[in-house]
């Protein structure tokens, strides 16, 4: 019989912050019988539409009511988060023949055939002696008839939902072939009040909508932030005292500082791969002109020097080459130039305006918004310029942020009439897959983390 490999999650969270350490101790065996089930177990995400996989998620087992409160909760999680890829049919419980009764014992892959199951999860939930909760888990190709993952977790109890998320990001990796993003944060700008009047605040919450958390307190306007790649601080521009500044401010510890006082700014800069620098467009009389400031130092250096309007700049994942937006042959068009500076090509020879580009984690795509004829869009294009897309279209979608699997984008829409707002939206690389992020109120400006760690 085939354990679980074993997994030691620590989470310790003070006011959003989070630390974990995942330790897996591979099985070469498994490696080796996972190979014929692959055949059955695939999902091939790059194709246009997809036929969404049947998996059966079963409620975790546990001895407590408690445990099994836990169980039935982690099991929602999963079953939640694979739905919401469009790659997963999670199947109803109720269609369920065998009851898993055994956590050791191998399930009767027949009954699950039956209900036309590829896949099955099973799991179980115990509260240790120290307060802590372990969480185990088993995915089963049905047709194979055979493991083919499984791990534990073990977690301070208020952290239950991480582990749900873990778990799907590891079903979801073993399915696929990519990696997860459900064990991820948004921040974006959270938004109250009439429309004339709308309050800003600064807010953080899981990537599926809960743990919301707000940072600021709406007494000034914060726009745009941005995550960095340790996924612990953020960069947005803050008007207090009527002048827009740059702030760093850290998840973790709720530190916060200026990095500097830019008037006429209108976007947040961005971090480079490295976190070590950050780029940015800054007004300079009718024009703008994109500048990279090292953190360190403070310094800035000037990468662009032309009388058009150079802004949203985007780092490439692997920190060589700069996207940005820019009008210095007419209409606004994308770019792509070195990342110290240089000769930009454009890439972009379509209708409209294009805007706020970003670089997708993968490097393969650049997203942007596309203006044309009163409809804003959301559409992906190749750095070479070849393969332009269009992901969504609308009354006003703008803002797209790539998770850290560079498949699925987030953005946000505007909803017409008096009394509408924008809300948050996902969309896969295949355009088929969108979904409204639940949020408490109206929501803008998201950018997404990295996965946790």
């Amino acid at each position: 019989m085939t354990h679980p490999h074993e997994a030691d999650c620590t989470l310790q969270t003070g006011n959003i912050r989070t630390i974990w350490k995942v330790v897996v101790l591979a099985l070469m065996a498994w490696l080796a019988a996972y190979t014929p089930a692959r055949a059955v177990l695939e999902v091939d995400i790059t194709r246009g539409r997809v036929e969404p996989m049947p998996i059966a998620i079963t409620s975790f087992l546990g001895a407590s009511p408690k445990e099994q409160q836990f169980g039935a909760d982690i099991a929602g999680v999963i079953a939640a988060d694979l739905e919401r890829s469009g790659l997963f049919r999670p199947l109803d419980p109720a269609s369920f023949i065998e009851r898993i009764t055994s956590f050791d014992n191998p399930p009767r892959f027949g009954d699950w055939r039956i209900i036309k199951a590829q896949a099955l999860v099973t799991g179980r939930v115990l509260m240790q002696g120290n307060g802590r909760l372990r969480a185990e888990f088993r995915l089963w190709d049905v047709f194979a008839q055979q493991q083919i993952l499984g791990l534990q977790f073990v977690t301070s109890p208020r952290n239950w939902r991480r582990i749900g998320h873990m778990i799907a990001d590891a079903v979801y990796k073993a399915v696929t072939g990519e990696e997860g993003y459900f064990d991820t944060r948004i921040v974006f700008i959270e938004e109250s009040g009439p429309k004339n009047r709308r309050i800003k605040r600064l807010a953080v919450m899981d990537q599926d909508g809960f743990n919301m958390r707000r940072l600021t307190d709406g007494r000034t306007l914060v726009l745009t932030p941005r995550f960095s790649p340790n996924a612990q601080e953020i960069t947005y521009i803050s008007y207090a005292g009527g002048k827009p500044r740059v702030y760093l401010y850290n998840i973790e510890t709720g530190q916060r500082e200026i990095v500097g006082s830019f008037p006429n700014m209108s976007f947040a800069p961005r971090f480079s791969p490295d976190g070590q620098r950050i780029i940015m467009s800054l007004q300079e009389g009718g024009g703008s002109n994109i500048y990279e400031m090292d953190l360190r130092s403070r310094q800035l250096r000037r990468l662009t020097d032309t009388p058009a309007i150079d802004t949203a700049p985007s780092y490439s994942p692997d920190g060589r080459w700069i996207v940005f937006a820019s009008d210095r042959e007419g209409s606004q068009q994308l770019y792509v130039m070195p990342a110290g500076g240089g000769q930009a090509r454009r890439i972009s020879f379509g209708q409209g305006r294009y805007s706020t580009p970003v670089w997708s984690p993968r490097g393969d795509y650049i997203a942007f918004t596309k203006m044309h004829k009163g409809r804003f869009a959301i559409g992906v294009i190749r750095p070479d310029g070849s393969g332009e897309r269009i992901l969504t279209s609308g009354y006003h979608n703008e803002g797209p942020t790539w998770a850290p699997n560079g498949r699925v984008l987030m953005f946000f829409r505007e909803s017409r009439g008096p009394n509408g707002g924008p809300h948050l939206f996902t969309v896969d690389l295949t355009g088929y897959n969108e979904r409204r992020v639940p949020t408490p109120g109206f929501a803008s400006d998201p950018a997404w983390s990295p996965l946790l760690k």
